[in-house]
């Protein structure tokens, strides 16, 4: 479980899905993957719900695959036995979810008030989906529930969007987001991938907010980087602020005090949720130089790409 919702919580998103037309569940998962999210929960609204499930995961390998809208025993059954690793449904039903935990399935039931989440803890659950999410009192709603539910984590879907999004993720207790704001279901009638691609990246890119930090500059010693930062703050009034390896100047360049990683400099690309940009940034082919990981409290600050781009190394810092 944990395994999973740590995949989860590192796509951020979960695109909720209900697959009317079979033969648009291929194309949708691989497309979903090409714009780096690895997972979908596919509803349990249609007749079509178990066979795509069930083409996906045996398909689509890359692709988690959930199923949404479980609303009985026979539902969770059918979902489980399609390849499912994990099944949400809008509201808490103890005869479902006492039967998920028997079997050992993953279940996420829907919660929308404390007395449920008292019925959820009672269950033996942790985790539940917060529905309908903008309707039910949005983030404000969920922070006033986690101070006495310390301990329970949310996956809020219902009314989330991208101006919204970050609201939700921002918060710690919440895990990622569910939503279909980024599947238009005429696009996929229509054979419109490319469009939902196009979606999928600017949810992405609005969730992780790439922005340049700074750029680094290499030199061959201390009295090379003072000339340098001297010259800056001369023509362009540019604040100096001086540590043991570089001079910073108004936080947007850093002169290295010797040869750093490039071979001439880097350029530090701030983001919101570090911990996401990196599995995007692999799920899109990129690779890490663990060694290079800067942690404070347990948690990544900074890291940097393995291969250089244009001779400059490049580092992700969180923001």
């Amino acid at each position: 479980m944990e395994k999973i919702l740590k995949k989860l919580s590192a796509i951020g998103i979960i695109p909720v899905v209900t697959i009317n037309d079979i033969e648009k569940a291929i194309p949708l998962a691989k497309t979903l993957v090409d714009s780096g999210i690895h997972c979908v929960e596919i509803t349990f609204r249609t007749e079509q719900a178990e066979d795509a499930i069930k083409r996906i995961t045996s398909q689509v390998p890359k692709m988690l695959v959930g199923a949404g809208t479980v609303l009985n025993t026979e539902q969770a059954d059918k979902a489980i036995n399609a390849g499912a690793k994990f099944l949400i449904s809008p509201g808490l039903n103890p005869t479902v979810v006492k039967h998920c935990i028997e079997k050992n399935y993953f279940m996420i039931p829907g919660i929308a008030t404390p007395s449920d989440i008292e019925s959820a803890i009672n269950l033996g659950v942790n985790v539940v989906k917060f529905f309908p999410a903008e309707a039910a009192g949005g983030i404000n709603m969920i922070k006033s529930m986690s101070l006495p539910y310390y301990e329970m984590r949310f996956i809020p879907t219902g009314g989330i969007n991208n101006k919204n999004l970050n609201d939700y993720l921002s918060f710690d207790k919440v895990i990622c987001c569910g939503g279909s704001f980024i599947i238009n279901d005429e696009y996929i009638k229509e054979n419109k991938f490319d469009k939902i691609r196009k979606l999928c990246k600017y949810a992405i890119f609005n969730m992780l907010g790439f922005e340049i930090d700074h750029v680094g500059i290499n030199t061959k010693d201390n009295i090379q980087a003072d000339k340098i930062a001297k010259e800056f703050s001369k023509l362009f009034n540019f604040s100096i602020y001086e540590n043991d390896f570089s001079i910073f100047l108004d936080n947007s360049i850093e002169v290295m005090k010797s040869v750093h990683l490039g071979r001439y400099g880097h350029i530090a690309i701030k983001t919101n949720y570090i911990e996401r940009a990196i599995n995007y940034i692999e799920a899109m082919g990129g690779k890490f130089d663990i060694s290079t990981i800067k942690e404070e409290n347990g948690k990544i600050k900074s890291i940097f790409l393995k291969e250089d781009i244009g001779e400059y190394a490049i580092q992700i810092v969180q923001k």
